[in-house]
């Protein structure tokens, strides 16, 4: 690996309005490339908190922004903690750039100015803790050219059944800051974790979006997370049509399908889930017998023309006391293969891509968010269930799609044993155990910057907090005091 502190380039770079927190970069614009100025170079005062593993030394890493950062154009604004989905889109008054940014306590978003050479300059939020309602988790950027409707910042809420989809205008008001009413009703009720729309070239002239419910089993939610999948005309967020995956054979235990085998399954219509409760959509799942996984956290899609159909997603996994698996869902966590019929979106074929329970706390460890590009699924845990087996830190995997391998390709710097490090970045006490930060969004910005092969990673430095990080928004509603990063990574492979 290597740190550089600057590496300026000049790229030719294709205009794009964003690149979802779902790791999209379905370009073919057919617009003529400009020339751009993008310098890539450490832009914050915090030094990174990961580095490439075995294998991966090419990889170069520049801070982008962390929580101590002060930006010039707006010294009084702090980046929140757990940067969570996100997405970038040039900003259309300016020669410049924006990044949007889920804070996941703060229940807040974040928009990031970044000027024509890609470094920050202001800060503000569109969506604070009053207004977020829930925690806000992975988000998608939707854009026009891919998705057919947007740019529109879906972010999913996720504090219990009742939690919705948050619609964000991106260029939107700060004024609007604080209002309730921007969720969308007709995509659901659950403790989402994202909401991805599919690409045009796969929808046959819909809008279909694919839901994550992060939800374990228990006693009061007996039909744990599905994988939800709503439906409506071109644009249509109102007035669609929302349903559960199940298995066609039948059977809803998710233990009972190993990898190595390939699952006929379906979606189910629950029928008049606009208006019901989360509460009546759970019952529903139970009564359709959907397939009960153990925390649908984040989904993708493969990218390259006509590849939308193959989705990706996790089940972060659950257990009973940190040691022990809960009967019938995974504990360490799994990532499903879904490839739709492009004739039918509605059938398709399932199977275990990657999972961590046939090799305690050495495999996956929680696998949360997936950034999915056309040749490789990158993976990323988040291991702070301090399960008691685990053998190390969260991870980003690197699964490669042409012959189902995966190995570690990223993970954080914890620096065991200095005192210094555990000083500034250790408040919580709990660096020394594995698992401790987490990864948020990670997002292919390649062709935004015209610089190949970019991706930015965000990371939950949970353990780093500071009485000066609380309340960033503003908002007067959140105590949290953690700090947060995003990096930006060269080399990546896609």
């Amino acid at each position: 690996m290597r740190i550089n502190n600057k590496l300026s380039i000049w790229a030719l770079s294709l205009v794009l309005s964003a690149v979802s927190a779902s790791c999209n970069n379905d370009d073919s614009t057919g617009e003529t490339p400009k020339e751009t100025a993008v310098e890539l170079k450490d832009h914050s005062k915090t030094p990174a908190f990961v580095y490439a593993m075995p294998g991966f030394e090419n990889l170069e890493i520049f801070t982008l922004i962390s929580s101590e950062d002060k930006l010039e154009e707006s010294p009084e604004f702090v980046f929140g903690g757990q940067p969570d989905g996100a997405g970038f889109m040039k900003d259309p008054n300016s020669d410049g750039y924006l990044m949007i940014t889920n804070h996941e306590k703060m229940q807040s978003v974040s928009r990031v100015y970044l000027d024509k050479t890609f470094k920050p300059v202001k800060g503000e939020y569109i969506v604070d803790g009053i207004g977020g309602i829930t925690r806000l988790c992975s988000a998608t950027l939707a854009k026009p050219e891919v998705h057919g409707f947007g740019p529109m910042f879906l972010t999913a809420g996720e504090s219990g059944q009742e939690s919705m989809v948050h619609a964000i205008d991106p260029m939107g008001s700060t004024a609007e800051k604080s209002r309730t009413d921007r969720v969308l009703p007709a995509l659901g009720k659950a403790s989402m974790e994202n909401a991805v729309p599919l690409p045009t070239d796969v929808s046959n002239g819909k809008t279909i979006i694919m839901i994550g419910e992060d939800q374990g089993y228990g006693s009061n939610h007996q039909s744990a997370g599905q994988l939800v999948m709503y439906v409506g005309e071109r644009g249509d967020l109102e007035n669609g049509k929302l349903y559960a995956l199940k298995r066609k054979s039948g059977g809803y235990t998710e233990m009972d399908m190993s990898k190595g085998n390939e699952y006929d399954v379906e979606f189910v219509e629950i029928d008049g889930a606009k208006n019901m409760t989360g509460a009546q959509i759970n019952q529903a799942n139970m009564d359709l017998g959907v397939i009960r996984f153990s925390r649908v956290e984040d989904v993708d899609y493969r990218k390259g023309a006509g590849n939308g159909n193959e989705i990706y997603f996790t089940a972060t996994g659950q257990a009973s006391g940190r040691t022990t698996p809960v009967d019938g869902f995974t504990m360490w966590g799994r990532v499903y293969k879904l490839v739709l019929d492009k004739d039918n979106m509605m059938t398709g074929k399932l199977s275990v891509a990657a999972e961590g329970d046939s090799d305690p706390g050495n495999n996956l460890i929680n696998p949360d968010n997936l950034c999915v590009t056309e040749n490789y699924v990158y993976i990323q845990e988040d291991g702070d269930s301090y399960y008691n087996e685990s053998k190390h830190d969260s991870y980003i995997w690197q699964y490669k799609m042409a012959d189902g391998t995966y190995k570690p390709w990223l993970n954080m710097q914890h620096k065991r044993g200095d005192a210094e490090w555990h000083a500034k970045y250790n408040q919580s006490g709990n660096l020394d155990k594995f698992g401790s930060w987490e990864f948020g969004a990670m997002e292919d910005v390649s062709d935004l910057v015209g610089i190949p092969n970019t991706f930015s990673v965000n990371i939950h430095s949970h353990t780093w907090q500071d009485d000066a990080f609380v309340d960033a928004d503003k908002a007067g509603v959140n105590t949290n005091k953690e700090g947060g990063q995003v990096v930006l990574i060269r080399n990546v492979q896609n």
